[in-house]
């Protein structure tokens, strides 16, 4: 379960050297673009998207930049956020919302609801998934990326490595797990299960490399996605030590060490 208001105080704290450090994020957000490179949304008029976990407004800019007659919602739940995306997108196009996508009523229906590396946010994806499906314009689409179980694995492997070297008797995971592909597009046909839909989906592992294991950890902290869970977790010194040096004998790339992105994306529209 994610503790919502720690991470929202996380994102809000951080959101100025967001950009500086989501690399990967930019990447999804650009494939989510690619995506919908050939995909005809609305009629003549005003096309309106629905846009989940704004966060800067990086994809909001480039949204507005593809559609020139398009009105956008733009939602993100960290204060924070909000108002640096504000500040960046100057466009009267767009319209900024501070709220939780999970506990929002959305009056309005939309041509494109789209959410990038936001899903893995959500306590309640089922029902989420269904209400925005609910707030679709007839003929629209729901794009959205996240991340697979995957990601970090070599972080997971290492410190579960380190849990074992060590002897210790009470196991953690470390930070938030993520649903595989194949879970994930069960949970999302299984929440539409009454609805006639049509869903595409794939995966794409990006690796990013570090000089050291501390200068990734530091990047996660740097975009305010360190551990979030309710079940926080203090790793003691010598666990922590042994973990970073099983990292760096295990996943070295020459002079820098690899951490994995495992990157789902997800199309969903009524047929």
């Amino acid at each position: 379960m994610i503790n919502k208001a720690l991470l929202q105080k996380r994102f809000t704290k951080q959101a100025l050297s967001y950009d500086e450090f989501a690399n990967v994020q930019k990447k999804m957000a650009h494939h989510l673009l690619m995506l919908l490179k050939d995909v005809h949304l609305g009629e003549q008029g005003v096309i309106r998207i629905l846009e989940i976990g704004c966060g800067t407004g990086y994809l909001t800019e480039r949204l507005l930049q593809r559609y020139p007659h398009c009105q956008i919602t733009a939602v993100d739940f960290a204060p924070g956020m909000i108002e640096t995306a504000r500040k960046k997108v100057n466009d009267q196009r767009a319209t900024f919302i501070c709220g939780d996508a999970e506990e929002m009523e959305f009056n309005h229906s939309y041509h494109l609801i789209i959410s990038n590396a936001t899903f893995q946010w959500f306590n309640q994806l089922e029902i989420t998934i269904r209400k925005l499906f609910e707030a679709l314009h007839t003929g629209g689409k729901i794009y959205f990326s996240t991340f697979g179980n995957l990601t970090f694995h070599e972080l997971h492997s290492s410190f579960k490595q380190a849990q074992e070297q060590l002897l210790t008797t009470k196991k953690h995971t470390l930070g938030q797990s993520f649903f595989s592909l194949d879970v994930l597009a069960y949970i999302c046909k299984s929440s539409l299960e009454s609805y006639p839909i049509q869903m595409k989906y794939e995966e794409i592992h990006e690796i990013e490399t570090f000089a050291t294991v501390r200068d990734f950890l530091t990047s996660i902290k740097k975009i305010g996605a360190n551990n979030s869970n309710q079940e926080a977790y203090c790793m003691n010194p010598s666990l922590f030590k042994e973990m970073i040096r099983n990292y760096e004998c295990n996943y070295r790339i020459g002079n820098s060490i690899k951490a994995t992105y495992h990157c789902l994306y997800f199309s969903v529209s009524s047929e």
